[in-house]
């Protein structure tokens, strides 16, 4: 016949081995630094913003104006733009902290790196140099250049530059503004123009955007040096009337 021992004997026993389990040290203190604040951003788009040109979706954001920056950060916030991971990371964060990030970005200066383009006749990229260099005048589509500047390499402090861009990132976020998922401050001049692009035409400037030879002075134009064609919410109203390109 089996013996069980008294609950006070087996308490006696076991108590030993719990005493001897070692005590687990404490995790170090989490610096706060920016480095440590932007650490949700760099794990995507590179240490200095470089983007992730082998992704063909994570763009670069070094050297882009601190006002577009900002802004892109406040439209995860509000939702205008959607993708899940952006709207999780600036969710709760306060303006201050968002411009902080974007300073940090917009005075980044790194190489720009290539990313693939998929292989398209010579017309569609002729295609997609006419619309970005002139636009569609009888399709009421002005050209890039006539907001992104002459070299497309953005306008201080609210346009960004669309050179050294992913195909594929340039081709879903025209798509998004298509389609509604992206959106910015009304009158949303972007969406209105994307509205007015076939498919072909979306697939053809984002080969040809990507593709290009990339200016000597990857600055952005100073604030004022172009006109918008269209009046966009974005630029408290320093456009001109949308009909003017109808």
């Amino acid at each position: 016949m089996t013996r069980r021992l008294p609950a006070f004997a087996l308490l006696l026993l076991l108590t030993p081995a719990f005493a001897a389990t070692p005590t687990l040290p404490s995790a170090p203190p989490v610096p706060d630094t920016l480095q440590q604040r932007i650490a949700a951003c760099t794990s995507c788009h590179g240490a200095q913003g470089q983007g992730s040109p082998g992704s063909g979706f994570f763009p670069r954001l070094a050297g882009k104006p601190a006002g577009y920056l900002a802004r892109q950060l406040d439209d995860f916030q509000r939702g205008l733009r959607k993708y899940a991971p952006m709207e999780y990371a600036v969710r709760g964060l306060d303006p201050t902290y968002l411009r902080r990030i974007a300073d940090y970005f917009a005075a980044q200066q790194v190489p720009y790196a290539r990313s693939p383009v998929p292989a398209l006749p010579a017309a569609a990229l002729q295609r997609g140099e006419q619309l970005t260099r002139e636009g569609d005048p009888a399709r009421g589509i002005p050209a890039c250049a006539r907001c992104h500047g002459s070299q497309l390499t953005g306008v201080e402090p609210d346009i960004p530059g669309l050179v050294g861009l992913p195909y594929d990132y340039l081709s879903a976020q025209l798509g998004a503004w298509r389609t509604h998922t992206r959106a910015s401050a009304a009158p949303d001049c972007m969406a209105e123009i994307a509205g007015r692009l076939g498919e072909a035409d979306i697939t053809a400037v984002a080969a040809w955007l990507a593709s290009r030879e990339l200016p000597a002075d990857l600055h952005a134009q100073p604030a004022g040096s172009v006109q918008p064609p269209l009046r966009c919410g974005v630029l408290a109203g320093d456009g001109v009337d949308a009909r003017a390109v109808r």
